[in-house]
């Protein structure tokens, strides 16, 4: 399957996808929020897949937003469903996506294209990166998950100072704030999102990461109990055969070799 805004490249577990629209900066329209869910929807089953690196095309911007020609005339019925389809479609599936999600960005990520990177599961960003949500400046606010994973992440205080002045944050400041998880040169920004993703594949099971994924997220689901959801997946680990190679590779002392299910 071809894409039109979407490049893949899988090496060795990781399945690359980048963002290809350079000459928009890579803003996210309908087409492009389609083609991403279609991509996750194939990596999901491809049992050769065990990282996903999200990036953007060219050097200027990871997403700079959203395209907001798409939407510049819509009625407040269109605005509403326009943020639902959206968060079930893309945004909600990447954070409840049962294998590790790593946003890698590599330059502007503004409105739609930081929500899109927040809703990875960790965010590695190049020092020229630049992120904010300026979406008030437009007369909107965030819709596709922005003002809940910001205030997750940064804090309800630095939440409100980067939504209301509409500031864009350097990457850096990002890092200090908890927004990333590291920055790197422009150069090793890739590198660096591979050595982390190589990490996990050597030494973790698939099947143990996605119940991990779905423990924490428990945690910030205001209709969940993080403690019980915890308990019930680790008790699910148990009926896994990621779980009898585990423990058997540690008694019998040898590397693990884990297949997921």
């Amino acid at each position: 399957m071809s894409f039109q805004n979407i490049l893949e490249h899988t090496e060795k577990g990781i399945l690359n996808l980048t963002i290809n629209r350079p000459d928009k900066l890579n803003a996210l329209n309908k087409l492009t929020i389609q083609e991403l869910s279609t991509a996750l929807d194939k990596a999901a089953s491809d049992t050769n897949v065990k990282v996903i690196i999200l990036t953007g095309a060219g050097e200027k911007a990871f997403v700079a937003g959203a395209d907001i020609s798409e939407f510049a005339h819509f009625t407040t019925d269109q605005g509403a469903l326009l943020a639902s389809e959206g968060q079930i479609l893309l945004f909600n599936r990447i954070q409840n996506y049962s294998k590790p999600i790593i946003a890698a960005v590599n330059g502007f990520a503004l409105g739609g294209g930081l929500e899109l990177a927040m809703a990875c599961h960790m965010r590695v960003a190049s020092d020229t990166a630049k992120m904010g949500l300026p979406e008030v400046s437009l007369g909107v606010i965030p819709g596709y998950g922005g003002t809940q994973r910001l205030a997750q992440l940064v804090g309800k205080g630095k939440a409100f100072e980067m939504i209301m002045t509409a500031d864009m944050i350097t990457a850096e400041d990002a890092f200090q704030w908890g927004l990333v998880n590291y920055v790197t040169t422009a150069e090793g920004l890739l590198k660096k999102c591979v050595e982390i993703a190589e990490k996990i594949i050597k030494r973790a099971s698939p099947s143990a990461i996605a119940s991990a994924i779905r423990a924490v997220n428990a945690g910030f689901d205001s209709d969940k109990n993080g403690f019980d959801v915890e308990i019930s997946e680790f008790g699910k680990c148990f009926g896994t055969d990621d779980f009898k190679e585990g423990t058997g590779a540690f008694i019998e002392k040898r590397k693990p070799i884990f297949v997921g299910k």
